[in-house]
């Protein structure tokens, strides 16, 4: 199982608009993903409702794990996408 430690950088955390994003792009892998805070239990990282339920906020550490083939990369885009202030970025 390939997994990455990622701090989240949205100013907002992981609420609203950056959760949407995230989670669209956790299900766009076609990977079973799944996003822990700290030392909680894992959760499935494509529900937006169970990522919101997180309360993970600016600056805190967020685990995400997948499995399969493509893994490594896919969770390389993930750990991008959350390193990332969100808030910042234009919608297309």
């Amino acid at each position: 199982m390939a997994q990455r430690t990622v701090v989240v950088a949205s100013g907002v955390g992981l609420h609203a608009r950056p959760a949407k994003l995230f989670t669209q792009a956790a299900a766009a892998t076609g990977l079973g993903v799944t996003i822990a805070k700290g030392d909680g239990p894992p959760v499935d990282a494509a529900s937006i409702l169970r990522v919101m339920a997180l309360g993970v906020k600016h600056g805190e550490e967020v685990t995400i794990s997948a499995e399969g083939d493509g893994a490594d990369e896919a969770l390389d885009g993930l750990a991008e996408l959350l390193a990332t202030d969100l808030d910042a970025v234009k919608p297309a």
